[in-house]
C-alpha cells in the first residue's frame, strides 16, 4: 500500500463565537436601561456597554423589548434578595424599616444610577412604548404585593391588630419606597432618605396589648 496522505480538512466557516459572559453582558445592559431608561437607550448604547455587536445582542438576548424584559426579571431578582432577608426578621416592624434602609442604599450607593430601574425606565416612554411602561407600572406593584403578604402574616400572627388595615398600610409603605426613588433619582442624599424613613416608621400602629 502506498503512503496515504491526509486529508486537511478546510477550517470552518466563522460563526459568532460566544467571547462573552451573558450575565456580565446583561448586568450592564441594566446600567443602561437604568441609567437613560427605556425610551432614551439606543442599540449603539447597549451594544458598546455590553461589548457585542448586534447580531450576537439578538441572537442571545432578542430585541430590544427582550433584553428589556430579561433586565427588567434580573433586577427584580436583585431586589427580591433583599426583601427574603428582611422577611427573615422576627417582626414586620423590623422587615419594614430594614427594607426602606436596604432599598434607600440601594438607591444611592455610587456604583449604581440613583433611583430605580422601574421608575426610571418607564420616563418620557413614547406611545410606541407604551406597552413597556405598562409592563413596568405592573412590576411595580409586585413589591406591595410582596409587603402585603407580611403584613398579613403579622396580622395573623397577632402583632398588628384586626383593626388594622394590611391593605392601606401595604400600600402606604410601597408609596414611601416609589417616592424615595423618585428623590432619589433627584439627587437626594442617603442621609435625607433615612429622614423620610424616620418619619415612615412613626406610623406604624401601636402593639396589640394582650393585656
Amino acid at each position: 500500500m502506498g503512503k496515504v496522505t491526509p486529508v486537511r480538512k478546510k477550517p470552518l466557516p466563522p460563526g459568532r463565537p460566544k467571547a462573552f459572559d451573558p450575565d456580565w453582558a446583561l448586568g450592564a445592559a441594566l446600567l443602561v436601561f437604568w441609567e437613560k431608561g427605556y425610551e432614551g437607550t439606543s442599540l449603539t448604547d447597549l451594544t458598546t456597554a455590553m461589548g457585542i455587536n448586534k447580531p450576537s445582542l439578538y441572537a442571545t438576548f432578542g430585541d430590544k423589548q427582550e433584553l428589556f424584559r430579561k433586565v427588567v426579571e434580573h433586577y427584580l431578582q436583585q431586589q427580591s434578595a433583599l426583601w427574603d432577608e428582611a422577611f427573615r426578621l422576627p417582626t414586620a416592624r423590623f422587615a419594614v424599616a430594614q427594607i426602606l434602609s436596604s432599598i434607600a442604599d440601594a438607591l444611592t450607593k455610587g456604583k449604581n444610577p440613583h433611583g430605580c430601574l422601574l421608575v426610571q425606565g418607564a420616563l418620557t416612554c413614547s406611545d410606541e412604548s407604551e406597552c413597556i411602561k405598562r409592563e413596568l407600572a405592573e412590576r411595580r406593584t409586585v413589591s406591595q404585593k410582596w409587603m402585603l403578604a407580611r403584613l398579613q402574616r403579622a396580622q395573623a400572627e397577632g402583632e398588628l391588630g384586626t383593626a388594622v388595615d394590611v391593605a392601606a398600610l401595604s400600600h402606604f409603605y410601597s408609596t414611601i419606597l416609589r417616592g424615595m426613588s423618585v428623590e432619589a433619582s433627584g439627587g437626594a442624599t442617603r442621609e435625607q432618605l433615612q429622614m423620610v424613613i424616620d418619619l415612615a416608621m412613626t406610623a406604624w400602629p401601636e402593639a396589640v396589648s394582650h393585656a
